[in-house]
């Protein structure tokens, strides 16, 4: 287990303890400021992550490099807009891996393994249908919101169940494809219960924000400052937010222009988790070319 993990699991059950001190409203308020302050965060540096991938290839002027981020966030967007089923759909999938990845990226072969990346998003859905089976009621309120599509037949347990064997079936082929895989299984199971007695416990949006920000934001901003300055250190953070800032200000000033114009608490969920969506699909890519540019 990493010093990373285990710091997570400490600030894990302290933020459990918010979740018994405050109300659901102050929980709701709490986890959007640290999704803000540092889930938008480990995202905003994906064009100097991008410069850096590229920097053995043909150059890309960093205004076209922005273009290109923009267009896919616009395109993003745009399909929440035109297509919001498809578009949802393919964020959880994008997710999935994303998430799945990060916590499983030690079993990577030499070469890409398909059932190592299927293994990745299975345990990604599972860890998608544990946080939805234990809000299922507000889950459903903001997949209506955002989709205008009823999913009330659909039964979040089960799915899990489904997902959870799916996870085990697929798991069986990855230990014969990758020797790291059966030294990791313990740890990532006891992580499971973590994320259960997380999820269990806490409001959806302070669930959310525990996982997003304690166990995927900060690994990742860590394995990102590894990658662009060469080690973790409190002089290499304060490059990667100087670096990060005005792209991180400018998420934070386009939220905020959501919540003015959208006060509806329900209606506003509903758009900052399309938001969410919209700028995960370009960071997703980015972080899938830096892991294979390793």
């Amino acid at each position: 287990m990493s010093k990373t993990n285990k710091f997570a699991i400490i600030v894990s059950f302290f933020a459990l303890w918010i979740n018994v001190t405050f109300s659901p409203n102050y929980q709701q308020v709490i986890g959007f400021v640290v999704i803000f302050l540092f889930g938008i965060l480990h995202g905003a540096n994906d064009l100097a992550l991008f410069q850096k991938i590229s920097a053995t290839k043909k150059s890309i002027s960093l205004q076209k490099l922005t273009l290109y981020y923009i267009g896919i966030v616009i395109f993003g967007a745009l399909l929440f807009y035109s297509i919001p089923i498809v578009a949802l759909l393919l964020f959880i999938f994008f997710s999935s891996y994303h998430f799945g990845e990060q916590h499983w990226n030690t079993i990577e072969t030499k070469e890409k393994n398909n059932w190592i990346t299927l293994f990745q998003t299975i345990y990604g859905l599972f860890i998608f249908s544990l946080l939805f089976s234990f809000h299922e009621i507000e889950v459903k309120k903001i997949i209506y919101q955002i989709t205008n599509t009823s999913i009330e037949q659909l039964d979040f347990k089960w799915i899990t169940i489904c997902t959870g064997l799916l996870m085990i079936a697929s798991g069986i082929k990855v230990n014969s494809v990758s020797l790291k895989f059966k030294s990791e299984i313990v740890v990532n199971i006891f992580y499971l219960i973590v994320f259960a007695i997380i999820f269990k416990t806490a409001d959806l949006v302070w669930a959310f924000a525990i996982y997003f920000v304690i166990w995927h934001s900060l690994s990742s901003i860590e394995e990102q400052i590894n990658y662009l300055y060469g080690s973790f250190t409190l002089k290499n953070f304060r490059s990667y937010f100087i670096s990060a800032f005005p792209y991180w200000i400018t998420s934070l000033i386009g939220i905020f222009i959501l919540y003015f114009i959208f006060k509806d608490k329900e209606l506003f969920n509903a758009l900052f988790f399309s938001f969410l969506a919209a700028i995960t699909f370009p960071h997703t890519i980015i972080i899938i070319k830096m892991q294979n540019s390793k």
